[in-house]
């Protein structure tokens, strides 16, 4: 089984000669930056096989770190984007954008007025190109994942990604998932998936993680093992790296041998068009 992370945070410090643009956002877990080795060396110890690059927010809208990582360990990591969905030349915008190096789609976090921007159509043209063009798009809509159900409606052959569950990532347990009435009817659209990542940080309980277990649960006879994707947003994560992993390998009785080849890897392999081939 090749397992698949499908998020790490990686990026360089904030310097004078690569500032981070944005700083309104407050200080990330690891100020001073966190390496390709440092993550590599954690995938070693745990057995973790390959992991999907996300520039944090705090890095604004370049991709040069990532693009650097991927390029010198390019079957060790692959990346899901940063890319302004505002902006007015979307589509000439976005066909330069996609065939950048180890790019798989885009991940975006809809912070602040997102959901106004959804209704009033301001990212419409973003939804048509990413369409048009086959790219896939995690979302970041904490608390909000129905927002995700009329564009998976307008644009059925974009793909969806609903980042950590869609929970309230600022809560634990039973209120972290007080959204999942709003979660599971996104299951009859085809074209959503979600990522089952980072779930040590929205537990209130030692590993196995038990107060989380009946809402995983739900999830995961609602969408199928095909539509989910493991990761651990480890510069995030409040329990070890092994933890993370072994929570999907052991902790969990309802998933077989089938199911943890799909979660831990194949989907983001299938999905996310990047074949399971290591060197």
């Amino acid at each position: 089984m090749l397992i698949t992370d499908a998020q790490v945070h990686i990026w360089e410090e904030d310097r004078p000669d690569r500032p981070w643009p944005r700083r309104d956002i407050g200080v990330p877990q690891k100020p001073n930056g966190y390496s390709a080795e440092e993550m590599l060396a954690e995938m070693q110890a745990a057995g973790v096989d390959r992991a999907v690059l996300v520039p944090p927010t705090y890095v604004g809208e370049g991709n040069e770190t990532a693009i650097e990582v991927q390029q010198k360990y390019p079957t060790r990591f692959a990346i899901m984007g940063r890319f302004d969905i505002r902006r007015p030349d979307m589509k000439e915008a976005l066909a330069l954008w996609k065939d950048q190096p180890g790019m798989l789609g885009i991940r975006h976090t809809f912070y602040g007025q997102f959901r106004e921007w959804f209704e009033n159509g301001d990212y419409e043209p973003f939804w048509t190109a990413a369409e048009e063009y086959g790219v896939p798009v995690m979302c970041l809509t904490h608390g909000f994942p129905e927002t995700l159900g009329p564009i998976a409606d307008r644009h059925p052959g974009l793909k969806l990604i609903v980042d950590h569950f869609g929970a309230y990532l600022d809560k634990a347990g039973a209120e972290a998932f007080a959204m999942m009435d709003r979660l599971l009817p996104l299951a009859r659209h085809n074209n959503i998936l979600v990522k089952v990542t980072c779930a040590p940080s929205i537990s209130a309980d030692p590993y196995p993680f038990q107060d989380l277990y009946p809402f995983l649960h739900r999830i995961y006879e609602t969408f199928g093992p095909r539509r989910l994707m493991w990761g651990a947003d480890i510069t995030r994560l409040s329990s070890t790296y092994t933890e993370c992993l072994k929570h999907f390998q052991e902790g969990l009785d309802f998933l077989n041998e089938e199911d943890k080849e799909w979660i831990l890897g194949k989907t983001v392999a299938v999905e996310l068009n990047w074949p399971e081939v290591m060197e």
